[in-house]
């Protein structure tokens, strides 16, 4: 009988043990003292970059940040986000020395040019200038170049914007931004995403374009994310030492 009573008790104890949750987030950090490493990701650019147009929520960098989370069970913090409609690379390189910046970021992005072009400035500027804004990348990454990718521009020559003001003659100008950024990222070894094709499909897709009818949509921006977040993700997967996955 002493015995039937011992095993009936170890019994229930283990299957306590067995239903017992895991600790989440929060506990971890309540018993532990120390929070879970997450993602700190800065996002720099100009209207495409802070979703001219559209709602916060619709911004690539924040739909980018959801798809890590819920698709690839990453941690990633809400984008710090340096940009404003009308930026040139100039005009980027002092917005990051105003900001309010950390020292070190796990994730960066870049995607600028547009209105380099759109303002008609030396091509030389706008390629020393990126090449400037991809070594300050670098250095302000904890994973250095591997913490980083860069993002073409898309071509708004397809726009009702862009169509009244030479459609063929912006394509082939922005193509030439994006061959020279491409050209300076694969030089450091950094991820160029071609989103082009995708802003193309807006000359035939309505929806694919703002109401202002010059600036992606948020749907737009929903299908960039789809075409490269998987390759952010591989990227983060590289990292050494990487613990950010959500358990």
């Amino acid at each position: 009988m002493r015995i039937l009573c011992t095993l009936s008790l170890f019994l229930c104890f283990t299957l306590s043990a067995c239903n017992e949750p895991k600790p989440i987030e929060s506990d971890y950090m309540i018993t532990s003292g120390t929070a879970l490493p997450s993602i700190s990701y800065l996002a720099l650019g100009d209207s495409y970059t802070i979703g001219e147009a559209v709602d916060s929520t619709q911004r690539w960098p924040v739909q980018l940040a959801d798809s890590l989370r819920k698709v690839y069970h990453l941690r990633v913090d809400e984008p710090q986000i340096v940009a404003t409609t009308g930026w040139t690379t100039n005009e980027l390189q002092h917005g990051i020395d105003q900001a309010d910046l950390k020292d070190k970021y796990e994730l960066i992005s870049l995607l600028i040019g547009v209105n380099n072009q759109y303002r008609g400035y030396a091509f030389e500027q706008f390629e020393e200038e990126y090449e400037a804004l991809i070594k300050w990348a670098i250095q302000h990454s904890v994973h250095g170049a591997s913490g980083i990718f860069a993002v073409s521009i898309p071509n708004y020559g397809v726009t009702p914007f862009g169509q009244a003001r030479g459609e063929d003659t912006i394509r082939a100008e922005l193509l030439a931004y994006d061959a020279k950024a491409r050209e300076i990222c694969q030089r450091f070894g950094i991820p160029f995403f071609d989103i082009t094709p995708i802003s193309e499909l807006a000359k035939d897709n309505s929806t694919l374009i703002a109401d202002d009818q010059l600036h992606p949509s948020g749907l737009q921006y929903t299908e960039w994310v789809r075409s490269f977040a998987s390759q952010v993700a591989e990227l983060i997967s590289d990292w050494p030492g990487n613990d950010y996955t959500i358990n």
